[in-house]
């Protein structure tokens, strides 16, 4: 049984009935656009969900589903969800942070946290009777809503920009995505505006600028995470959650999913939030008295794509404001390092935008903000195997060697500092 009762503006609060369209909160634009987020009736969910029952669920994120917008018999599920919380106390301790945690979404079907999104946008596009799902990505939301619309038995057609390439593009054409390229990167937005409003194509991504956000009923799938890191705590949130951030719509989910935890007294407070990101907008904002993130300069390229927005959104900045929250801008340099690290540390190899988590933790940790006593949750979003070309070119060629243990020894230790002992 769903309990969805409607959808309401993030900022204004004004109350819009169900619909299947995305273009947000009519009485905020143009001063502050604001996305839409789904309204339940709380008191029936106290009354429906109970902790001792979860111990029956299935181990996937519709174990908690009361507090999603779908009916479960609509949800086209691959099992997602549940990931594993990891402790990481190697890498944690080199950044300061010993009571560090790996919250690990590259165990989801797709390989990262954008099936959240994708199964719960797609359940609902199902109540819609959606004919054609349009998405605009050359990465992770392409390929989960890929997955899930052939999961859905619906067409899926991805706009991304010439030149795009990679195992996020292929993974997308595998599921059977009908994949299109368009020369300028604005003009992916253009035309999936187009078929939205022509041929009433169902929308999972944002489609329209300055941004808002991604479709709200999947926005809602990220509450999960939040919920898993409540329960995989023993009911005791963390001090601190720390996210890679472009739009900010994992970050407003997790917050709305300690809060509605929180609210119902399932959990005793709420954790701070932190947010990752490349070019800074949020931090900015969060400085300024404004309701909208300023753009910044992004001139200069960053291999954590996904994240690499030079404007983030209201929904970000609002959720960072209500958790205490803060926002740092990372580099790629730390990007590199702290990948190799996690990898060799912990046995965890995470895309590169997912490690912009860490690289977040440490610098917060250097200016006295996160302390050693504090317990934190990082978002690993998705795989190294997504993205590894920066991982390849760091690594350099391979050394060959002959059938000689005498030229093994040299190439161990010249090449890799290991003593081969003959």
């Amino acid at each position: 049984m769903s309990f969805l009762t409607g959808l309401a503006c993030i900022r204004c609060g004004a109350a819009f009935p169900l619909e299947p369209r995305m273009d947000g909160c009519p009485r905020c634009r143009p001063e502050a656009p604001s996305n839409l987020t789904p309204t339940y009736d709380y008191d029936g969910i106290r009354r429906a969900f109970r902790v001792e029952a979860l111990r029956d669920r299935p181990a996937t994120m519709w174990r908690y589903r009361e507090f999603l917008p779908p009916d479960e018999a609509e949800v086209p599920t691959l099992a997602e969800g549940m990931t594993p919380l990891i402790p990481a106390p190697r890498i944690g301790a080199r950044i300061g942070v010993p009571r560090l945690y790996l919250k690990d979404e590259s165990r989801n079907p797709t390989w990262s946290f954008k099936d959240r999104l994708a199964v719960t946008a797609l359940a609902m596009g199902r109540r819609f009777g959606a004919r054609v799902v349009g998405v605009s990505s050359s990465g992770n939301a392409g390929a989960a809503a890929a997955a899930y619309a052939a999961r859905a038995g619906l067409p899926c057609v991805i706009f991304t920009f010439q030149g795009a390439a990679g195992a996020m593009v292929t993974q997308m054409r595998a599921y059977g995505a009908m994949v299109v390229a368009t020369v300028a990167k604005a003009d992916r937005w253009t035309l999936l505006r187009a078929c939205i409003d022509r041929l009433g194509w169902y929308p999972t991504s944002p489609f329209f600028g300055p941004p808002i956000g991604s479709n709200p009923y999947g926005v809602d799938g990220y509450k999960t995470m939040a919920f898993e890191v409540c329960e995989q705590f023993g009911w005791r949130p963390p001090d601190w959650c720390v996210l890679p951030v472009a739009y900010g719509d994992a970050l407003f989910g997790m917050w709305k999913g300690f809060k509605e935890f929180a609210d119902l007294g399932l959990v005793e407070g709420r954790p701070r939030l932190a947010a990752a990101e490349i070019y800074g907008s949020l931090e900015r904002g969060l400085q300024s008295d404004s309701d909208v993130p300023p753009e910044m300069p992004a001139g200069t390229p960053t291999i954590a794509s996904s994240i690499g927005t030079a404007r983030s959104t209201y929904q970000a900045l609002h959720a960072l404001r209500r958790a205490r929250g803060l926002a740092r801008a990372v580099e790629d340099a730390d990007l590199l390092h702290l990948q190799k690290l996690l990898a060799q540390d912990e046995g965890v190899y995470a895309e590169p935008s997912s490690v912009a988590a860490l690289a977040a933790v440490w610098r917060l940790h250097g200016e006295g903000v996160i302390g050693e006593q504090d317990t934190v949750v990082a978002v690993i979003t998705a795989t190294g195997l997504k993205d590894p070309e920066p991982t390849a070119r760091e690594a350099g060629e391979i050394p060959v060697v002959p059938a000689d243990l005498a030229a093994l020894r040299d190439v161990l230790q010249h090449r890799y500092g290991f003593r081969l002992a003959i």
